[in-house]
């Protein structure tokens, strides 16, 4: 989501400095948490005639998004942009998502023999490339406030009674999820990772709580399921929706939304205490997300509409199939010929856009939108 790296990878000043090292821990996450992305939307088809399914798609909504906003603050820049990074969400964002909205306009009217074409409605997935783009817009203003954290939970909550703010533009669910991505910001702003050690001090039972803390939820979600589908929790986990379509007329119904908030960041502090801190063959697909997260909608589009995915039993066998598929499908879409592939339309490079060619050459590195720097 910024400019910034995947690490502190940049070389201090002084002729004489070292490139500080690459920190596996943050590309673990990335892929980690576009993985779940992936799941979140194969298993959506399993919700409807399994219960267990419903559950495990309500304990990963509660927190899969936000960690991904928190990743992409953390690595995002506070001061007055400079013309490249104003450039970069010409290029990272605004031009893929164009390109992204074409071609889902396409895919619809070949295979449902209609399409509306409406860049103000993103389609699928979409929605998080502009909520990028905002985050990043906004995020210098924000640093200029005292309490600029707690002005983004009022914020993500006075939206909710807003009726006329809505999908356009992705505006609602972005608004919705500034919190978590100014908390993220806000961790690197403080430095709280390094001065506490986060990453390097792990003792055994901080990991046997984060995973009570998971499989509690993931409890709570299937026994109490039945009043989660009557409150229409999953629709309240999207920050998508105001309060009034939700069913939340009362004037309370913001309660709702920061108690959701609160969770979702005591499942993603349980979430990341369970990431590798370690280099592993996978850990560099985490630099590639972007891919993954416009591509992966496509393969799973002939499945969402066909209705393959629908009266699957039993249970047990399908949705760890659906998880292992889902792994499977992040890991091929990360993939270096994938890469090669669809890099012209992923990481477009559209010199003639600008006045200045060279703002969008990039030579040497390339950043993706989610805060990843990576060798060219």
């Amino acid at each position: 989501m910024s400019n910034a790296a995947a690490a502190p990878s940049g070389p201090p000043t002084g002729s004489t400095a070292r490139p500080r090292r690459r920190v596996p821990f943050w590309d673990n996450a990335r892929y980690a948490c576009i993985v779940l992305v992936v799941l979140g939307h194969a298993i959506q088809r399993l919700i409807y005639d399994s219960d267990i399914a419903f559950a495990f798609y309500l304990a990963l909504y509660a927190f899969h998004m936000p960690a991904f906003a928190i990743i992409s603050g953390y690595f995002s820049k506070s001061g007055s942009p400079t013309r490249t990074q104003m450039a970069r969400v010409i290029t990272d964002i605004l031009v893929p998502y164009l390109i992204f909205e074409v071609l889902w306009t396409l895919t619809k009217w070949l295979v449902e023999g209609q399409a509306n074409p409406n860049i103000t409605k993103p389609s699928w997935t979409l929605w998080f490339l502009l909520a990028l783009g905002i985050f990043r817009l906004v995020l210098p203003y924000l640093a200029l406030l005292r309490w600029p954290l707690a002005w983004t939970v009022v914020i993500s909550i006075g939206v909710g009674y807003l009726p006329n703010v809505d999908s356009t533009f992705s505006l609602s669910r972005t608004l919705g999820l500034l919190p978590f991505f100014a908390f993220g910001w806000w961790l690197r702003e403080r430095d709280i990772v390094d001065r506490f050690r986060l990453l390097d001090f792990r003792p055994w039972w901080v990991r046997v709580v984060a995973v009570a803390v998971l499989a509690a939820t993931g409890w709570a979600a299937w026994n109490w399921l039945p009043v989660w589908q009557a409150i229409d929790l999953r629709h309240w986990l999207f920050y998508e929706d105001s309060y009034a379509d939700l069913g939340g007329e009362q004037w309370w119904a913001g309660g709702l939304r920061f108690a959701l908030m609160l969770l979702a960041v005591v499942l993603c502090a349980a979430f990341f205490a369970l990431i590798p801190r370690g280099t592993y063959w996978w850990t560099h697909f985490g630099q590639y997300t972007m891919y993954v997260f416009l591509l992966h909608s496509f393969v799973l589009y002939p499945f969402r509409e066909s209705g393959a995915l629908r009266d699957l039993e039993p249970t047990w066998i399908w949705l760890p199939l659906v998880t292992i598929l889902s792994v499977v499908v992040a890991l091929a879409l990360a993939t270096k010929p994938v890469r090669w592939l669809f890099r012209p339309l992923v990481e477009p490079r559209p010199k003639w856009l600008f006045a200045d060619p060279a703002l969008a050459s990039r030579e040497g590195r390339r950043n993706d939108p989610t805060g990843s720097r990576r060798p060219r």
